[in-house]
């Protein structure tokens, strides 16, 4: 069962020369409903120029609009923010460059429901109020100057700084819940009590909007009277984190040899085996013209019957498939009737990878490292912008394919923003890669994959480690790394800091960012 929420609203001029409130939603079907949610959306332009109605427009269009556009694996406040930063500049930048829209700006308030939970960003003196049961609590903080002389004077709202700081909470849904978006010339003119009763009825949300609108009104408002009603009439049965996983009902396939056959897919060699996982090369056989050539991951038959071991898979594959960029192999899916087992494909690509360089004795000049470094910034800064930690970034998942592309490769302990918090804090990756934090019980960062990365670049020139080889369930002390140019003299100063930076023990001595 989906998510199901009816919407209402109402929007009136009343006794101002123009209307400057504006509202907007989206309740969108199906898969979109499960990743994204239903939106919804008031603004509040402010009085006395020209640009109050363009600006509360603007910034509601934009929200609804691009909000939809976010990647999968932005955590849901995280999304809200990226969207509202861009929209409060450009209200900024039309105020200007346009005189007649000098000092434009908007409240804006917005409410997202999604699977279980609800998350709401605010900024300015519209209000979110959830009633539940009885009790009607107000979500939002105004935020206005409490002074007498200055009454609804705001110190807060799109455009109003070049930084915005909007507020942010979640919680937990209920069936039954209903929630009010209202302007201040709604929730100013009514009391608690009246808000409280109009809510409880059980009229449908339009009815209840215009009947919010109607009696501000009739209560003497001299403000344009918005509002947006919700109702919550039945949760999902699953939780958002189950929709990543869906599928997890199937099973492995045996152990498979080259020439054998799964739904449609020839083996042509096995890959790697290990404890957990099983990788194939495969041919689509269902590709008439031009037999595609593919890499399969799957569970060993072992871990097969292990429900954490499949969610974990499904969720791999769920983080890959969002990851569309060139560096990085792209997951193929099949239709799923065709699919009777449990595993994910990938493009193919020829090549090897930089761990086998390595282990080939293959010397690396310093041009080839500074070509697979960079390389390897920007597949770490795509993962990052979309809220994605890496946290095995190693030479053995660095690939260097014969079309010339540096590819990251595994992301079976990947993670991003709608990972669970407690999947953060577990230590993953390999131990010499490992960030000394991380050692100490500190969750995986940024950081923590920029410091795998020198650490990388640092071993394939060196065949060294910064701070020693560290083995499993070793519990290492980090002093000062080693310069790798005790290593390497050849290797330039400048680039020699760079290393070093990257594989500072403290994390803010890094670099902040890939880029």
């Amino acid at each position: 069962m989906p998510l199901e929420v009816a919407f209402g609203h109402c929007s009136r001029q009343g006794k101002r020369e123009q209307n400057e409130d504006f509202v907007g939603m989206v309740s969108p079907t199906g898969e979109e409903l499960a990743r994204k949610g239903h939106l919804a959306v008031i603004a509040d332009g402010v009085s006395g120029n020209g640009g109050g109605r363009e600006a509360a427009e603007y910034c509601v269009r934009g929200l609804v609009t691009d909000y939809y556009a976010t990647p999968d694996t932005w955590e849901p406040l995280t999304a809200l923010d990226r969207v509202i930063q861009p929209l409060n500049r450009w209200v900024i930048s039309q105020a200007q460059h346009r005189r007649e829209q000098g000092g434009m700006a908007t409240t804006l308030s917005a409410l997202l429901l999604r699977g279980r939970s609800y998350f709401f960003a605010h900024v300015g003196d519209t209000r979110i109020y959830l009633l539940r049961g009885d009790k009607l609590t107000c979500l939002t903080t105004d935020h206005v100057w409490d002074r007498p002389d200055m009454s609804h004077v705001l110190t807060r709202g799109v455009g109003l700084d070049t930084r915005i700081t909007p507020d942010y909470g979640d919680g937990a849904l209920e069936v039954g819940d209903r929630f009010l978006l209202a302007c201040d010339g709604v929730w100013s003119a009514l009391s608690a009590g009246q808000l409280r009763l109009s809510l409880t009825e059980n009229a449908a949300p339009e009815a209840t909007a215009a009947a919010l609108c109607e009696l501000a009104l009739a209560h003497g408002s001299q403000d344009n009277v918005s509002a947006v009603v919700l109702h919550v009439a039945a949760l999902p049965d699953d939780a958002w984190t189950d929709v990543v996983t869906r599928g997890a009902d199937l099973l492995p396939p045996p152990i498979l040899k080259p020439g054998q056959e799964l739904d449609g897919l020839r083996v042509d060699a096995l890959l790697h085996r290990s404890a957990a996982t099983v990788l194939y090369r495969v041919a689509d056989l269902h590709d008439k013209h031009e037999q595609r050539t593919l890499v399969l991951k799957t569970l060993t038959p072992e871990r097969g019957a292990d429900p954490i071991e499949r969610n974990h898979l499904l969720h791999e594959s769920w983080i890959a498939k969002r990851t569309v960029a060139r560096f990085f192999a792209q997951v193929v899916e099949l239709p799923p009737e065709r699919k009777s087992a449990l595993y994910y494909l990938q493009t193919w690509h020829a090549g090897a990878s930089l761990g086998q360089w390595l282990t080939q004795d293959r010397h690396l000049s310093i041009p080839e490292a500074l070509r697979i470094g960079i390389a390897l910034a920007r597949a770490i800064g795509a993962l990052h912008r979309r809220s994605i930690l890496h946290r095995d970034i190693k030479p053995e998942n660095v690939h260097i394919g014969q079309d010339n592309e540096i590819r990251l490769l595994d992301f079976g302990v990947a993670i991003s923003g709608m990972s669970p918090p407690a999947s953060a804090r577990t230590q993953a990756g390999t131990p010499s890669f490992i960030a000394p934090e991380q050692f100490a019980g500190g969750s995986a960062t940024a950081q923590s994959d920029l410091y795998a990365a020198g650490v990388t670049l640092y071993h394939a020139l060196t065949r060294k480690y910064p701070y020693g080889e560290i083995e499993p369930f070793q519990h290492p002390r980090f002093g000062d790394p080693v310069s790798p140019t005790r290593y390497r003299p050849d290797i330039p100063v400048w680039l020699e800091n760079v290393l070093l930076k990257a594989v500072a023990r403290e994390p803010a001595a890094r670099f902040e960012t890939a880029e």
